[in-house]
C-alpha cells in the first residue's frame, strides 16, 4: 500500500470516528428532546394528580366538619327532646294520683308506657349520636393537620413542575439548535441512515459491539462483520435490527 493511500485510510478513519462521535452526542440530544416532548403530556398529568389530592383532602376535611356540625345539632335536639318527653312523663305519672275510674287508669298507662318508650328509643339515639359527634372531635383535627401539609407539599411540588413546564420551550429549542449544528457536520447520507433507524427503533440507534454481537438486539456478528466494524472506515449496521454499529475498546472485546 502506498503511503499516500496509507495517508487516505487514516484520514478515512478519523473522519469515521468523529462521525460516530458526533452521531452519539445526536442520539444524546433525541432522548431529550423525546423526554422533553414526553414531559409535556406526563407533567400536566402530575400536576392534575397533585391537585386532585388537595381537594380530595380538603373535601373531606369539609365533609368531617359538616358531619361533625349536624351530629351537634342532632345531639341538642335529641337531648331537648329527651327533656321534652321526660317532663311529659312527670306530668302523665303526678295524673296517676288523680286517677278514678279503672278506665282512665288504662289510658294513662297506656300515655306513660308510650312516653317511657319514645324517651328509651331517644336516649338510645342520643347515646349513638354522642358517640359519633366524639369520633367526629376525634377524627377533625387529624384530617386537618393531614390536609394543611399535604397543601404545603403538594404546592411545593406543583410550583416546581410548572417551572419545568414553563421551561420546556427554551430547553427544546436549545436542544433543536445543537441538533442543527451537528446535522451540519454529519455526511447526508449517514444522516439518511440514522434518521431512517431512528424512526423506526425505540432507544438507541448507534449501538457498540458487545461481545461480539450486537449490544441492541444481541445478535452475534460474523468475523469479517467485526473487521470491518474495527477498520473503522464506514458505517456498519446490523443486520439483524439495522442499528449503526461501532468498535469501543473499553467494552467491545
Amino acid at each position: 500500500m502506498g503511503a499516500n493511500m496509507k495517508v487516505g485510510v487514516v484520514k478515512e478513519e478519523i473522519r469515521m470516528q468523529g462521525d460516530i462521535e458526533l452521531l452519539l452526542k445526536l442520539q444524546v440530544i433525541d432522548y431529550d428532546l423525546g423526554e422533553l416532548e414526553r414531559s409535556k403530556e406526563y407533567l400536566p398529568d402530575m400536576m392534575g394528580n397533585l391537585n386532585s389530592e388537595i381537594q380530595d383532602t380538603q373535601k373531606k376535611l369539609e365533609e368531617t366538619s359538616a358531619a361533625l356540625e349536624e351530629a351537634k345539632i342532632t345531639q341538642k335536639n335529641l337531648e331537648l327532646e329527651v327533656k321534652t318527653n321526660e317532663a311529659e312523663l312527670q306530668k302523665y305519672q303526678q295524673q296517676m294520683m288523680n286517677i278514678k275510674t279503672n278506665k282512665e287508669y288504662d289510658a294513662l298507662v297506656a300515655q306513660i308506657d308510650s312516653v317511657k318508650s319514645t324517651i328509651s328509643v331517644r336516649e338510645q339515639e342520643l347515646l349513638e349520636t354522642m358517640e359519633k359527634t366524639d369520633t367526629l372531635k376525634a377524627e377533625l383535627p387529624e384530617i386537618q393537620k393531614k390536609y394543611e401539609q399535604l397543601k404545603e407539599n403538594n404546592s411545593r411540588q406543583l410550583h416546581i413542575l410548572q417551572e419545568k413546564i414553563d421551561s420546556i420551550g427554551d430547553t427544546i429549542a436549545a436542544k433543536e439548535k445543537e441538533r442543527a449544528a451537528i446535522l451540519k457536520q454529519v455526511p447526508k447520507s449517514t444522516m439518511s441512515i440514522y434518521e431512517r433507524v431512528h424512526r423506526g427503533k425505540d432507544g438507541a440507534v448507534v449501538v457498540p459491539v458487545r461481545r461480539r454481537s450486537c449490544s441492541a438486539c444481541n445478535k452475534a456478528l460474523t468475523p469479517k462483520k467485526i473487521q470491518e466494524i474495527r477498520r473503522n472506515n464506514r458505517i456498519n449496521t446490523c443486520e439483524s435490527c439495522g442499528r449503526l454499529l461501532f468498535w469501543d475498546d473499553n467494552i467491545s472485546d
